[in-house]
């Protein structure tokens, strides 16, 4: 995707973003490209965090608190895509709101006249990604190979896209998949998974999983010297997958570049503010990552820097 950011702006507006939460590496690099591009415009940047999908409430006195600030633009990874649904504004007011990374429906009036913009990828992408990887290598009469499917948390947004994706991507393959487990997005509940599922004794070729999963499936199959009989296929890019593929113990990820995908947001809320060009719908190429295929700007545009931490707030006087 060619974009054209913006280099500054004409004054430090107020932009406040509110995300599901900032407990793994995937929000942590969406933090870092919102606060890498505030920086560099000039602007103020607040960050709020919910602690997690379950948290609605948290999350509407959160974007109250926006309000309150004096935000000019609110950019929402939202918990729920159907959550603000004819509703948005009794928390936002009348501050223009920037959906980013998560879904959110839009297709009644209040919520329509609100969001001004969007970026995000369609998760069913990621997950198609993945399938395709795998049904490229296992074509139709190569031979059966058996694949154990964990997706993360059943109620999350994004999760049964990737799963449809995936589904219809090995639809015409060789790909037979025995069992799929569901959980939410913690290492420990993630590795109980992994764990019930080799006590099962199901014959698995492959485990295709969220991040978090297919990290915790490395140290799992070496610990039950099965690193050589199971492969490992990720659904979404994080560090510890992308260690994973330099490492040789992952076969594949696709990247929906979140820190790209962060700066886009922050760069479509200066651009509104400022009456200046705006798509109001972006998203970046979806790049499937391989041991042999992980280009520098692909995972600059990916991931934050190994030592960068959680930032709140940026240019607060």
């Amino acid at each position: 995707m060619y974009y054209q950011p913006l280099t500054s702006a004409t004054k430090p507006w107020k932009l406040c973003a509110v995300y599901p939460h900032l407990k793994d590496s995937y929000w942590l690099s969406i933090n870092y490209g919102m606060v890498e591009h505030a920086k560099a415009l000039g602007v103020q940047l607040k960050v709020l965090e919910a602690g997690g999908y379950p948290n609605l409430d948290k999350q509407k006195r959160q974007l109250m608190d926006c309000r309150d600030w004096g935000a000019d633009a609110i950019i929402l990874g939202t918990v729920d895509s159907q959550a603000y649904k004819g509703k948005l504004s009794q928390y936002t007011g009348n501050i223009p709101v920037f959906a980013t990374i998560n879904s959110l429906d839009v297709s009644d009036e209040d919520s329509a006249k609100n969001v001004v913009a969007r970026v995000g990828i369609d998760w069913y992408e990621m997950g198609c990604k993945a399938g395709q990887f795998l049904a490229k290598h296992h074509p139709r009469g190569s031979g059966i190979v058996n694949v154990a499917l964990l997706p993360g948390p059943l109620q999350r947004g994004g999760t049964k896209p990737v799963v449809q994706g995936f589904l219809d991507a090995v639809a015409n393959s060789d790909i037979n998949i025995v069992t799929t487990l569901w959980a939410d997005n913690s290492k420990e509940l993630q590795r109980n998974l992994i764990q019930q599922l080799f006590a099962t004794g199901h014959d698995i070729d492959y485990i295709v999983g969220g991040a978090v999963a297919t990290e915790v499936a490395i140290s799992e199959l070496r610990a039950n010297h099965m690193a050589d009989e199971i492969k490992l296929v990720s659904t979404y890019l994080s560090h510890g997958v992308y260690r994973g593929l330099l490492r040789d113990k992952i076969l594949f990820a696709p990247t929906d570049k979140m820190a790209q995908q962060a700066m886009l947001s922050v760069d479509q809320a200066v651009r509104y503010l400022e009456k200046k060009p705006l798509q109001r719908d972006l998203a970046p190429i979806v790049e499937g990552l391989t041991p042999t295929h992980l280009p520098k700007a692909v995972i600059a545009e990916s991931l934050s820097p190994a030592e960068f931490r959680p930032v709140f707030s940026v240019g607060a006087p």
